[in-house]
Parts: C-alpha cells; sequence; structure tokens
C-alpha cells in the first residue's frame, strides 16, 4: 500500500535528535529519505551515543547506538564531505532532484558552501527548505548553539518541572528537540500544501527555544494571564487537583480527579465522603486554594491499599487512574501489543538479525506509515544512491 508521502525525496542534512525525528516521520509517511553524514567524523553524532550498541555479525559493537536507531529507520546512508568542493557539488545535484531539504546547521554557516535556503531557493523555487536551529534565524541569540537541555532551561520548561524543594529538572528525554521535529513536519506538510495549490516552495525557520516555548501550553498562559510565576509541583497539575502520583502500599499510583462528580465518587470509595461536600474541597477551586489539607489528608488512605486496588476500584467508580510503568512493563503490556508500538525490523548487519524499535503512533487507515529501511550503518547506500541518481563521482 502507499504512503502519504510516497514520490517525495527528502534531502536530510540533519544531525542529533530534532532534524532525524523529523525525517524519520517523513520516512515512515513513505517520503525516500537521503541521510548525508560527514565521512570525517564517522556519521551522526549520536552514533556513538553508547552504549547501548547493537552488535554485528562479529559479536564487535556496531556503529548503531540505540540513540542513533530511535529516530533514524527509512532512511538511506550516504557519506559526503560538504566541506569539500567535489561534496557541494554532489549535495547540489541531490538538492535538485529533491523536494525538501532539511539541516540543522548554525544560521547563516552553510552560505559559503552555497548549500543555504536563499541559494538553493532561487535555483529550485519550488523546494521546501527547512532549517532547524538552537533560537532561529532571527533575534540576539541566532548565532548560539541550541542543545535540547539549553533550550529546556531557557525556554521556562525546566523552571515547572521537579520537585518543589529540589532543583530545577529537565524532562527524562530530549523532548525540546522531539517536539521541534514534530513542529518541522507539520510545517514541511504545510509547505508541501502550498506548493500543490502554487508550484511556490518556501523557506521553513523553526527554533529549538521556539518550539519549547509553544508547548509551555496551560502553564505559559497561566502566567500571561496572572503575571504570577507557577511553583514546582512535582507531578501536581497547576489548574486540577487531585491530578498527581500517589503512594501506594506496594508501589505507585496515577488519579486524575478531572470534576466534581469524580471527586464525590473518590472521596465516597476512600470512605470519606463528607469530604466532597466540606467546602474546603467540594469544588475545584476550592481544592486549589487547599491543596496541601486535601494531599495530607488523601496520602495515608491511598498508602495503606495496594496498586491493584486501587486501580480495580477505582476504575469500577469511573474515576481516571492508572499505573506508573517501568518500561519493562510498558513495552509488554498487551496494549502496547495492540497498537503495534514496539516493532522489529530485519537487518542483515546485526548479530541478532533484527533490531527492536518503537513504533509509529499515527495509524492512517488508507495511508499507513510502513517499517521499509532499518536504521542504516554508516554510508551504507552512498553508492547505491548516488548511482542512482546519476551524481558524479568527481569533480
Amino acid at each position: 500500500m502507499a504512503g502519504a508521502l510516497d514520490g517525495l525525496r527528502v534531502l536530510d542534512l540533519t544531525r542529533i535528535l530534532a532534524g532525524p525525528t523529523c525525517t524519520q516521520l517523513l520516512g515512515d509517511l513513505g517520503a525516500d529519505v537521503i541521510k548525508i553524514e560527514n565521512p570525517k567524523s564517522d556519521g551522526d553524532d549520536t552514533r556513538s551515543w553508547g552504549p547501548p550498541f547493537v552488535r554485528g555479525n562479529d559479536g564487535e559493537p556496531t556503529d548503531l547506538s540505540a540513540y542513533f536507531m530511535c529516530a533514524n529507520r527509512n532512511k538511506k546512508s550516504v557519506a559526503i564531505d560538504l566541506a569539500s568542493a567535489e561534496g557541494q557539488q554532489k549535495l547540489r545535484a541531490l538538492a535538485a532532484q529533491s523536494d525538501i531539504v532539511i539541516e540543522n546547521f548554525k544560521p547563516g554557516s552553510l552560505a559559503k558552501y552555497g548549500l543555504d535556503h536563499e541559494t538553493l531557493l532561487r535555483a529550485h523555487p519550488n523546494l521546501i527548505y527547512c532549517s532547524i536551529s538552537g533560537y532561529g534565524h532571527t533575534g540576539p541569540n541566532a548565532k548560539k548553539p541550541g542543545y535540547d537541555i539549553m533550550a529546556q532551561g531557557f525556554g521556562g520548561i525546566m523552571s515547572l518541572t521537579g520537585e518543589p524543594d529540589g532543583q530545577p529538572m529537565k524532562v527524562g528525554v530530549g523532548i525540546a528537540d522531539v517536539m521541534c521535529g514534530m513542529y518541522a513536519a507539520v510545517g514541511i506538510l504545510a509547505a508541501l500544501r502550498h506548493r500543490d495549490l502554487t508550484g511556490e516552495g518556501q523557506h521553513i525557520d523553526l527554533a529549538l527555544v521556539d518550539s519549547q516555548i509553544a508547548w509551555l501550553i496551560n502553564e505559559g498562559v497561566n502566567y500571561l494571564t496572572s503575571h504570577d510565576l507557577p511553583d514546582r509541583r512535582g507531578n501536581g497539575h497547576p489548574n486540577v487537583a487531585p491530578y498527581q502520583v500517589f503512594e501506594a502500599s506496594n508501589g505507585h499510583v496515577i488519579i486524575a480527579v478531572g470534576n466534581d462528580a469524580q471527586f464525590s465518587r473518590f472521596s465516597s470509595w476512600l470512605g470519606i465522603p463528607e469530604m466532597a461536600t466540606d467546602s474546603r474541597f467540594s469544588t475545584n477551586p476550592a481544592r486549589l486554594a487547599n491543596r496541601d489539607a486535601l494531599i495530607t489528608q488523601l496520602c495515608p488512605l491511598l498508602k495503606d491499599r495496594t496498586v491493584k486496588d486501587i486501580i480495580e476500584g477505582l476504575e469500577n467508580e469511573k474515576v481516571p487512574v492508572g499505573p506508573v510503568n517501568t518500561l519493562d512493563h510498558a513495552f509488554s503490556s498487551d496494549q502496547v501489543a495492540a497498537r503495534e508500538m514496539k516493532i522489529a525490523m530485519p537487518h542483515q548487519a546485526v548479530e541478532e538479525g533484527s533490531v527492536d524499535l518503537i513504533g509509529n503512533p499515527l495509524k492512517l487507515s488508507k495511508t499507513p506509515v510502513t517499517y521499509r529501511r532499518a536504521p542504516p550503518t554508516f554510508g551504507q547506500d552512498t553508492e547505491a544512491v548516488l548511482n542512482a541518481l546519476a551524481v558524479k563521482h568527481e569533480t
């Protein structure tokens, strides 16, 4: 079955996580993604970001780190040195045969190679060119490098994350990078729609910090509305209570009471129905105003019960509740299996014969995602791609 983006070619000049997240998504949707890797540095930086590494047929670690594999399936790896005249010629030839170019170099740094958006769009007006950088192509910080943790710090999310009396805390994965990659994919799809209607390509300027600020969402608008700086609340919610992690006798459980009717049922199940009519707790604004007193009363009642008892009891009462899974439980769950969120892809270069990866969450009824190519070893497709596209190998 054809993918939604079948027939589109992406020239991928990105590395690390934000850009590769975007191009993997485009590849899953059917696009032909040509990943350019620098032969002078043995390719994408994340190839060395391990352990763990997948072992090859000789039993030795390969350049397929788990970090690299998380964002690089459905791509062809082509080794080209863009700092050389020959490499620049090859890349311009590839760009001429591509629909999309995506890069994450410092703003302005590709101009000396003739690979910047102005040069390529002038030569190919129907090209879609996406630039990802730390702070974008404008503003006083445009020339500064961008990394996920820097974006999380500058954009404010770390000030909201962590225990109330602890340090500001980054999210456990590179979420600023990942979300920037998702915004990049949305922008590219919008630009493709515009090109379909007008024939015009365009430049997409995307910043890690901009995208991180965008997903401050309710906390960001809470501040803009009240001008009050939010407190770190650990696992508590800024606008709803009780809505957090609670300790049970044998683990932890999430309880997310979303309205007053749910709170009434929750209180009755706990054996304290009077709490739902107590003026301190009868409405969500009252519960927020008296959050400390509320949580102080709830914690000992929940700590005496098991995770299983709490989940089964509150599910029967139609009160939102769930487990705090470790990854082994998450990936072995029936739900993950049913939704195909853990996949295995054949790989001839690895000892096990296949690699385990995280599936794509998009479930399209007519143009489903496909898993056609396992994450490539460095440069494995160089000759095949350059020969197929008749790109000369000499200057």
